[in-house]
C-alpha cells in the first residue's frame, strides 16, 4: 500500500452523512474502528458508533476530493452484489443472514450512498463527477477493517432501483437481485408504517416525483400503491434489460442457500448461521419470525385490494412471469 498522509489516512473511519453546502457536496465520517455492520440498517449501526466517546468528541468533516483521494490510496472490495427491492420484501432478511458470515461486509441502505446516487436530480449540470463519486464512496464502504473480509454486500433503498442504471454502469459484471412481493402486502404494510417515500415531500427528490398538487389529491392507500407499482415496474425492467435475479418474499429464506447459493457465494458450511439467523425478525433480531402475509391481506377490505390491482397488479404479474419462466429455463438447461 502506498504511504498515507495523516490528513487522507481514513482507515477505521466510515462516510455517515453526505450533503450539499453551497453547491459542494460534503462529508461527515464517523470511527468505526473493527466494528462490524450486523445491525439491521445501516443508521442503526451508526448510532451505535456515535455513543463511542471518541466519536462524541471527534469527527471529520471533508469535501468528495479527501474520498476520491483515499480511493486512490486504498482501494476496498469491489461489490459481490447489489441487492434492489420494493420494500417489506425480504430484503432486509437477507442481509441480515449475510451479515452473520464473518469474511462478509454488508451495507444496508447507506443514506450517504443514497444521496449520492440522486445528487443529479438536484441539479443535473452541475453533478458529471456522479459516478467518480459512487465508486470512491462505494470503496470506502468496502474497506477491510478487520483484515479477513472477502465480500462486500450492498442493499439499496427501495427508491433507488430507479438509479440502478449508473451503479450498473460502473460495476457490470457484478450480479444483482430484485426481491419484490405481492403488493397488496406490501401496501399493507406502508400504510401501517410508512417508509420515506410512502408520504409526498418527504423523501426529497426522486423519480418517485409527482407535482404537489397531484399527490395531495390522491388518498394513502392510491399515493402508496402508485409508489409500489411504479418500483415494481423498474424492478421488471431491471431484471428484463440488465439482468437482475428476480427472487420473491415467498422464496425466503431457501433462496439464500438454493438458487442464489452462487450469486451470494454461499457454501453448505454457512447453512448453521444462516438457518438461525432466518429464524428470527430481520428487523428486531431479538425476536423469533413469525410470518404475516395472510393477516397483511385479511386486513385489506376491498377497495384497498381493488386501488392496489390498478395501480401494481399488472407489474407483480409481469415479474412472477418473468421470474417462473426464468426458472423454468433454467431448471431445464440442468436436466
Amino acid at each position: 500500500m502506498a504511504s498515507v498522509n495523516t490528513e487522507q489516512d481514513f482507515s477505521g473511519w466510515l462516510p455517515i452523512r453526505a450533503w450539499l453546502q453551497n453547491g459542494e457536496w460534503r462529508l461527515d465520517w464517523c470511527w468505526f474502528g473493527e466494528q462490524r455492520l450486523t445491525r439491521p440498517f445501516f443508521r442503526d449501526d451508526v448510532d451505535h458508533a456515535l455513543r463511542l466517546p471518541f466519536n462524541q468528541a471527534f469527527r471529520r468533516e471533508t469535501d468528495l476530493q479527501a474520498l476520491l483521494d483515499w480511493q486512490a490510496v486504498s482501494p476496498g472490495l469491489p461489490p459481490t452484489a447489489l441487492i434492489f427491492h420494493a420494500s417489506r420484501c425480504g430484503s432486509t432478511l437477507m442481509a441480515q443472514m449475510l451479515a452473520t458470515l464473518d469474511d462478509n461486509i454488508v451495507l444496508s441502505e447507506p443514506p450517504p450512498l443514497d444521496n449520492l446516487l440522486r445528487a443529479h436530480r438536484l441539479d443535473p449540470k452541475e453533478t458529471p463527477q456522479q459516478p467518480a463519486w459512487l465508486a470512491a464512496l462505494v470503496s470506502a464502504y468496502g474497506q477491510r477493517r478487520q483484515g479477513n473480509e472477502q465480500r462486500l454486500f450492498i442493499k439499496l433503498d427501495a427508491w433507488d432501483v430507479f438509479e440502478a442504471p449508473m451503479l450498473l454502469a460502473l460495476y457490470p459484471e457484478v450480479p444483482r437481485v430484485f426481491l419484490y412481493r405481492d403488493p397488496l402486502e406490501i401496501v399493507v404494510s406502508q400504510l401501517r408504517q410508512p417508509g420515506m417515500h410512502r408520504v409526498p415531500g418527504l423523501l426529497g427528490s426522486s423519480a418517485l416525483d409527482l407535482p404537489v398538487q397531484e399527490a395531495l389529491r390522491m388518498t394513502p392507500a392510491e399515493y402508496t400503491s402508485r409508489t409500489v407499482g411504479a418500483i415494481l415496474r423498474q424492478g421488471l425492467a431491471l431484471c428484463q434489460q440488465h439482468g437482475a435475479v428476480a427472487v420473491n418474499y415467498q422464496e425466503l429464506p431457501n433462496a439464500c442457500w438454493g438458487r442464489l447459493a452462487s450469486l451470494l457465494d454461499v457454501h453448505d458450511a454457512h447453512l448453521p448461521r444462516l438457518r438461525e439467523t432466518a429464524g428470527f425478525d430481520a428487523k428486531q433480531p431479538s425476536q423469533s419470525f413469525t410470518a404475516d402475509s395472510q393477516s397483511k391481506r385479511e386486513a385489506a377490505d376491498k377497495g384497498l385490494r381493488e386501488t392496489v390491482e390498478c395501480w401494481a397488479g399488472k407489474a407483480y404479474r409481469a415479474l412472477e412471469q418473468w421470474r417462473m419462466a426464468r426458472e423454468q429455463n433454467e431448471s431445464s438447461s440442468r436436466s
